[in-house]
């Protein structure tokens, strides 16, 4: 059923009325320049998005900025966060969308979304059960255990969101072989 879905994505959306008119699928893949733009803004975009974190992930865990609370260096990195995730997701899509049939055969990217899936429940996790007592711990240099714990599984699972990013290519290399 995904896999239908997937094939009509990539061959009917936005094709032409002729025989050999392509999709519009099919014209982000073979776009050279524009699909070279995409990737590198996707790349870029990640870049943002992980750097901040990675910033607050390090705080939490008590390795820098000790005597910054977190609440304080969140709220002034949390504006290119957001920017960083929201044009990361935006190009993830449109990447997906140019091949998705490729994208869903991959084991790299499917271990990719699986990260994806376990990040984003630390991110809930944090927000919902561990922020709620911010007040109590937000000063301090080393916060408690579940707070160095919520903040080393992110920066775990947003590196195995890249590394798994990065062995998709391994993944589309091994299939143009066969």
């Amino acid at each position: 059923m995904i896999r239908e879905f997937l094939v009509w994505l990539a061959t009917q959306v936005g094709k032409g009325p002729g025989e050999f008119d392509p999709s519009w699928s099919d014209s982000l893949a073979s776009s050279l320049n524009f699909w070279g733009l995409l990737e590198g803004t996707h790349v870029l975009s990640l870049m943002l998005f992980a750097g901040t974190i990675f910033v607050v992930d390090l705080r939490m865990l008590g390795g820098v900025f000790k005597r910054t609370p977190i609440s304080v260096l969140s709220n002034r990195i949390l504006p290119l966060t957001i920017f960083g995730l929201v044009i990361m997701l935006a190009t993830g899509v449109a990447l997906f969308y140019a091949k998705p049939l490729l994208y869903y055969h991959n084991i790299w990217f499917r271990l990719k979304l699986c990260f994806l899936v376990l990040a984003g429940l630390n991110i809930l996790w944090f927000h919902l059960v561990l922020h709620r007592h911010r007040d109590q711990w937000d000063a301090q240099e080393r916060p408690p255990t579940a707070v160095r714990l919520s903040g080393l599984a992110s920066i775990t699972l947003w590196l195995m969101v890249i590394i798994m990013g990065r062995f998709i290519e391994i993944g589309r290399a091994s299939c143009r072989e066969r």
